[in-house]
């Protein structure tokens, strides 16, 4: 059957609702999956008045009644915000509400009730204003799961990249580098990929330094001490792995086709290579939690210079979509 996919609203003085709305006037997305929005229905209703989108919204209290028809939106409506809600500022009120709609989606994925989430953007500052000092929705997700060995992917088209390290300072990110969450990451991108369908999986790993230190001319060791050793374990199990390779041409030839994943390093390392492709196609899935769970997301924030003015593009939610149906498993999901 198809797969019922969790979509929370994010922050929803963002653009977060905007995209849900329109996104959701696509016949396409009822094609392969299943949506229930996970937020405000005021907030929903707001974004179809600012769009004068055509759709109808029915608020629901368990799956079991979803009909999930093209043109009627299910919504769990847990009516955390006021209507008057200021858009485009950040809102302690919105921060703890975009935490609240994820909390609930993991509690009904663990329930066996949704097969993957997709999450509308949420704003960081809020959410720490909210109560809730997370860096972001992959480590809310991680602590709710409670996973240990995860990771962030990105995808678009042409190119995915998985993460060692993500919400740190450069610094930080560097030193809490080892080989074992080297080749932990590895082993998740080459597990992902061959339940995606992949028969042999060919990974590269990004170097820290320039050249990917040049033996040693530039850094302090860190590709011989941080990312070799990974490597080797990994070909020694069978994994079509390399590297480390450096990072100004590995892109490149990923993108080329030489490649199908590249492990970066940093946040930066791997986040501009794909918005720089277009941020309008990328989505970030987080790979590795307990239990299977899928989740997708747009990769874009929640543009609070645009929010309410209707000119939000929802081709990244399309894709995160898309990519949570692909990902997630076919069976019947429990109701």
């Amino acid at each position: 059957m198809k797969p019922i996919i969790g979509i929370t609203m994010g922050d929803a003085a963002g653009i977060g609702p905007e995209i849900i709305v329109k996104a959701l006037t696509h016949e396409a997305v009822y094609e392969y999956g299943r949506p229930l929005v996970i937020g405000d229905l005021s907030m929903l209703k707001r974004a179809q008045e600012q769009t004068g989108v055509e759709i109808t919204f029915k608020s629901v209290s368990a799956i079991s009644e979803c009909v999930f028809d093209y043109g009627t939106v299910e919504v769990v409506d847990l009516n955390l915000l006021p209507e008057d809600l200021p858009q485009g500022c950040v809102s302690a009120e919105a921060g703890n509400a975009a935490f609240q709609y994820l909390a609930k989606a993991i509690q009904l994925g663990k329930e066996g009730k949704l097969a993957a989430i997709c999450t509308a953007p949420l704003n960081k500052e809020a959410l720490h204003l909210g109560g809730h000092h997370y860096p972001g929705h992959t480590e809310i997700l991680a602590h709710l799961t409670d996973t240990k060995n995860y990771s962030m992917m990105l995808s678009s088209p042409k190119l995915r990249v998985i993460h060692l390290t993500t919400h740190q300072g450069l610094l930080d990110a560097i030193t809490s580098i080892t080989p074992d969450r080297t080749y932990k990451v590895i082993r998740l991108a080459y597990e992902t990929l061959k339940k995606a369908g992949y028969e042999n999986p060919r990974i590269a790993v990004c170097g820290i330094n320039p050249h990917a230190g040049e033996n040693g001319l530039f850094g302090n060791g860190e590709e011989e001490e941080k990312l070799i050793p990974a490597i080797v374990q990994a070909q020694e199990e069978g994994i079509s792995a390399s590297g480390p390779h450096p990072a100004d041409t590995l892109f490149f030839r990923a993108v080329r086709g030489d490649f199908d994943l590249v492990v970066a390093c940093y946040h930066d390392q791997g986040h501009v290579p794909i918005k720089v492709l277009g941020l309008e196609e990328g989505v970030n899935i987080t790979v590795g939690l307990k239990g299977g769970l899928i989740r997708t997301s747009v990769d874009h924030g929640t543009a609070f210079d645009i929010a309410g003015k209707n000119i939000a593009d929802e081709r990244s939610m399309l894709q995160a979509l898309q990519t949570a149906a692909d990902l997630a498993p076919k069976q019947s999901i429990t109701r």
